[in-house]
């Protein structure tokens, strides 16, 4: 392992995060690639994702990201924390794995008021799996009304409890798109050649894949992401901490790769980048604690009124800054951001970085 160390200065783990993210510095070859180093995007919002990947893949388009998860190169289900992700497709049975059945356990109250017995987990896996295997993948709609005539009511979010039970017990999968809807597909059929781990060699290549592409971040953070126990991930962590580098910031240990850690005290890059991130972004959804990149007087404007609905976030340097939205529609659409401190514009580097993000989101939307 390098050599731990000190940060100073809070600002730098913003732009630390910035090369892991592969958002400065070291580059993305390709979108599965990219998908594969994240280990898992945010993906909750359909459009967010897509440029998610896409603003970390130099040169690609939104018709680039979405022929991979029509191919299945990459895939979107709920591989944790009940929120969905785009994943590698070898990667999400042992992901399962490790996180359902604590999600499970969690979510069994609601299914009760929704009188989901295990009895009625089967019956739809039945239903489902017999209507994709000879039609092949199928829309939402269409499975709620199998779920329907079956006798299994999805009325009342029933049916996407129904749903959400299958995936997570992998024997669906969302599959390709229909416009910005996903058709549903069998698990098996979607990803025939999953990778299978045992719980303690899982949890170890969970841990280090998210310090690689996420750190600088806590164990909290990691425990957060995931909602896997603490307890569990602190005796997990000693299998791979010889493998990353430790950095104190105000007396918290941040954990990462030492790759990235050699950046430290040479050339940290993105001191002068400017990124438009869509809402739910990794960048800042990835972390429990994220004031180290965005000041909590600010939180609001990300988040209002803390309904849960992150907005799309400017970036410059490993901080943010302020929101942007998209006016307009078209090869006339414009970006206008909105920045916090207006008291404070950004200097002429900034703004140059920033217009050169806007060309690049427009560019993606239209490739």
């Amino acid at each position: 392992m390098a050599a731990s160390g000190a940060l100073r200065d809070g600002r730098m783990v913003g732009r630390l995060r910035l090369a892991s993210q592969r958002l400065a510095g070291m580059e993305a070859t390709s979108v599965p690639e990219l998908v594969r180093w994240m280990t898992a995007v945010q993906a909750q919002d359909l459009p967010a994702a897509l440029w998610a990947v896409g603003v970390r893949v130099p040169g690609a388009g939104l018709s680039q990201v979405r022929a991979a998860i029509d191919s299945g190169a990459i895939v979107r289900s709920w591989p944790m924390r009940g929120t969905l992700h785009l994943v590698a497709p070898e990667d999400l049975r042992w992901m399962l794995d490790l996180t359902a059945e604590r999600l499970t356990r969690s979510i069994a109250g609601r299914h009760r008021q929704l009188e989901i017995a295990w009895a009625d987990v089967e019956k739809a896996r039945d239903l489902a799996l017999d209507r994709i295997l000879a039609d092949g993948p199928i829309s939402r709609a269409a499975l709620f009304k199998v779920f329907d005539d079956g006798g299994q009511p999805t009325q009342g979010q029933r049916g996407i409890h129904l749903l959400g039970s299958l995936c997570r017990h992998g024997w669906l999968v969302l599959g390709p798109l229909a416009g910005n809807q996903q058709l549903i597909a069998a698990f098996d059929e979607w990803i025939p050649a999953p990778r299978s781990l045992e719980r303690e060699s899982a949890l170890a290549e969970f841990l280090l894949r998210y310090f690689r592409s996420h750190g600088p971040a806590t164990l909290r953070d990691f425990a957060w992401w995931t909602q896997l126990p603490l307890t569990e991930v602190r005796t997990a962590f000693e299998h791979v901490r010889r493998e990353l580098v430790e950095l104190e910031f105000e007396g918290t240990s941040y954990w990462l790769s030492p790759e990235v850690a050699a950046l430290v005290g040479s050339s940290v890059p993105g001191a002068r980048s400017v990124h438009l991130l869509p809402g739910f972004d990794e960048f800042v959804l990835g972390y429990t604690e994220r004031k180290v990149v965005l000041a909590p007087e600010h939180f609001d404007l990300i988040v209002p009124g803390g309904n849960g609905v992150f907005k799309k976030t400017v970036v410059a340097a490993g901080r943010v800054v302020g929101t942007w939205a998209l006016q307009g529609s078209g090869p006339g659409a414009v970006v206008v951001p909105e920045l916090f401190d207006e008291v404070r514009p950004l200097g002429p580097a900034a703004q140059a970085a920033l217009a050169k993000a806007a060309r690049r989101y427009t560019a993606f939307l239209a490739a």
